[in-house]
């Protein structure tokens, strides 16, 4: 099944109108500490390990698989929508079926001269909350146990 693709106002709207969707922000733990979309769940898809150099979370389909169920509705942000389609792709692999992409994720998609192409979820005003509690990855990764 092909992996939707949704900007931030749509991807808003879908959570509304679908009350069991779940937003899952696979940015780094501190771009989520620093802000993200209100209700969002943490699980980040790769670690940055430098500049230019992030590596893959080997817990992260796990950490997904055993705190989601395969057929909820998951609505998957980034910065700017690369990470979280890697994200998708990871999730589809695990057997997700109801995936979406938000392209221009939290911070907005840009071209290669820094013009915003597509304006992210902060930007579009969006509600954002900067709490992190149950949502965060450590309180995800110890109700999977890991």
């Amino acid at each position: 099944m092909a992996i939707k693709q949704q900007k931030p106002r749509e991807a808003h709207d879908t959570i509304a109108k679908n009350p069991g969707a779940i937003y899952l922000d696979v940015r780094t733990e501190n771009e989520f500490a620093q802000g993200h979309a209100e209700g969002a769940l943490n699980v980040p898809v790769v670690f940055i390990k430098g500049p230019g150099n992030m590596q893959l979370n080997d817990d992260f389909a796990t950490v997904v698989e055993k705190d989601l169920p395969k057929d909820a509705k998951l609505i998957v942000g980034c910065q700017a929508g690369g990470r979280s389609q890697r994200a998708c792709d990871i999730l589809e692999e695990a057997g997700y079926s109801d995936l979406t992409n938000v392209v221009g994720g939290f911070g907005g998609q840009r071209d290669q001269s820094g013009a915003v192409i597509v304006k992210g979820w902060r930007d579009e005003g969006l509600p954002v909350s900067s709490e992190v509690g149950d949502a965060g990855y450590q309180s995800l990764r110890a109700k999977a146990g890991l």
